[in-house]
């Protein structure tokens, strides 16, 4: 079964990293030509890391992540291409390919 928060922040990640390198790749545009992207560029990218955070905190309050993990991929949201990095970590999550969290134990 897909955890829908660990979906939403793998969906979001990959567009978030490719806007990231589009905007750097604007900067350069920006000071070396009279064409500048950089203000549509900006607020894509900003709309986009904005919705990583927010998956990225729904997605740790639902997964119970340690502290550790959380703060790797927070830190990935803000490196060119870590996007491309959480998004293959997630999609490992997603499958159930690594065991990222202990389940919750019911004490009695």
């Amino acid at each position: 079964m897909k955890n829908s928060a660990v979906h939403r922040l793998r969906l979001v990640s990959g567009p978030e990293g490719l806007s990231f390198l589009l905007l750097l790749v604007g900067m350069v545009f920006k000071y070396n030509t009279s064409f500048n992207p950089v203000p549509v560029l900006g607020m894509i990218h900003g709309m986009l890391f904005l919705a990583y955070v927010a998956f990225w905190g729904l997605a740790w309050q639902k997964q119970g992540w340690d502290l550790k993990r959380a703060v790797l991929l927070l830190i990935l949201s803000v490196l060119p291409t870590g996007g491309f990095f959480a998004e293959r970590m997630l999609a490992k999550e997603e499958r159930g390919g690594a065991v990222l969290a202990e389940p919750a134990r019911a004490t009695a």
